[in-house]
């Protein structure tokens, strides 16, 4: 049978995209280093129409991939080639939101910030916040368990999903988890979030919404050492704080910060954010004592934001950080690896020697609280041998967070990017047991062909 005709009799032409200019914004994501051209990409509108080509790609043993917004930063959403990108940002309804229950039902193309916005009038809001906030789909989302600045203290996006429909690669259409915090029997949806498009695709989401904190305190210091910034945060959680957020930034990613948006940041050699968040009683309480702890940890100016504008000011210049660092060099890979958070002044030291021993300049923007690791490795790919000597950089940088007892990626997932090093974090055997899972659903390695394992 040929594929496009079996397309085509499923979406309209306007849905289905199969001519080169139309291809090309889908040949690549967010990790723009790689790129494959797929033989279509089709725009769905509905279930039914997911199903139908989840079921025809199955019978021609088509490759497939679901894509949202093209954000993933591991190459998680790159297309095969000659494969269908499944395109779902036409799936962006949320279907219910009920502020009594305090859940939303919404479609995987529905962006991430817009559930909280549409939250908000209840005094509620959904919590994981990625950077990627304002343009980042809750199917992608649900793939990558993403997280984000104040996944610290409310965890990653597996501890906020309470039940998905899904498309399986079978083309069977099932329900995992519900609309309430218990499950019965196993945690198939805790095994089907973060599993990166490799078991099937999400129809439906159901999403746990949390109410809105009543306080906010964000304090900003600033620190002549990376490493400095880095033991001021175990010093915070050694203090039995646990804020709603704290966040690191380096020299290079101050100045790209500062360039892009004016934050008004100080001059450091790091910043470190600290966000207190809750009831106004506890938030003044643990403010007095957070503060008498970055006092005694080195920091040479202390900022608190006496206003929501301040607040915003100072998110704004972390928000902003990953895309600002495009006005310091042509090309940049961002990295995702985690070290125990007691490790994290040990892994900065390293990785400024990585920096020096490539000849490649790294900026650090990341999720200090949690250990999670965000590298920026600056390179030219215009420049021959300049790519690869960025990528062998940025795999030394993930074996030390093995190595520290860390892991390969916090929260943009293993995709492309990082299947190499999936086999120095797990033992074969490990591994296997992983693949035995995805083969049950998926003999064909349909599903997100050639992400996460090794050998594809």
């Amino acid at each position: 049978m040929d594929p496009l005709k079996a397309l085509r009799a499923i979406y309209p032409p306007s849905r289905l995209l199969t001519r080169e200019a139309e291809l090309v914004p889908y040949e690549s994501d967010a990790l723009t280093a790689y790129r494959a051209r797929p033989l279509a990409v089709v725009l769905p509108e509905t279930e039914e129409e997911v199903v139908r080509t989840v079921r025809l790609c199955r019978e021609l043993g088509l490759p497939f991939v679901a894509r949202g917004s093209g954000t993933s930063l591991s190459g998680g959403s790159l297309p095969v080639e000659g494969g269908v990108v499944i395109a779902l940002n036409r799936m962006n309804r949320i279907l219910r939101l009920d502020p009594v229950r305090r859940i939303a039902v919404v479609e995987p193309g529905v962006v991430n910030l817009e559930v909280s916005k549409a939250a908000f009038p209840y005094g509620l809001y959904y919590a994981p916040d990625p950077s990627s906030q304002p343009v980042s789909t809750i199917g992608g989302n649900l793939a990558f368990n993403s997280g984000g600045a104040h996944c610290l203290r409310y965890g990653m996006t597996a501890n906020h999903v309470l039940g998905a429909k899904v498309v399986l690669a079978t083309g069977e259409v099932v329900h995992l988890g519900g609309e309430g915090l218990e499950g019965v029997g196993p945690d198939l949806l805790g095994l089907f979030v973060g599993s990166e498009g490799l078991l099937g695709i999400a129809l439906q989401v159901t999403l746990r919404l949390l109410p809105r904190p009543e306080r906010y305190h964000t304090l900003l210091a600033a620190y002549e050492t990376l490493e400095g910034a880095g033991e001021a945060v175990s010093r915070v959680i050694g203090a039995g704080l646990l804020p709603g957020a704290m966040e690191i930034m380096d020299r290079l990613a101050i100045e790209a910060a500062e360039a892009a948006v004016g934050a008004g940041y100080p001059q450091a050699e790091a910043l470190l954010i600290v966000e207190l968040e809750g009831e106004a009683p506890e938030v003044e309480a643990e403010a007095r004592l957070l503060e008498e702890v970055i006092a005694q940890s080195g920091a040479y100016e202390v900022r608190v934001a006496r206003t929501e504008e301040e607040r915003q000011r100072i998110w704004k210049g972390r928000k902003a950080a990953f895309s600002a660092v495009g006005r310091l060099s042509p090309d940049y890979l961002v990295q995702d690896g985690v070290v125990p958070r007691s490790r994290l002044g040990e892994a900065l030291r390293e990785i400024q020697r990585l920096s020096q021993a490539y000849g490649l300049r790294v900026a650090n923007v990341f999720h200090a609280g949690d250990g999670n690791l965000h590298p920026l490795v600056l390179y030219d790919g215009k420049k021959p041998g300049e790519l690869e000597r960025a990528e062998a950089l940025a795999g030394e940088i993930l074996r030390l967070c093995i190595r520290l007892g860390g892991s390969v990626t916090g929260e943009h997932g293993v995709g492309m990017e990082k299947r190499a090093y999936l086999a120095e974090m797990f033992s074969p055997q490990d591994l296997e047991a992983m693949e035995r899972v995805r083969l049950e659903v998926d003999p064909g390695r349909l599903a997100n062909r050639g992400k996460v394992f090794p050998g594809g």
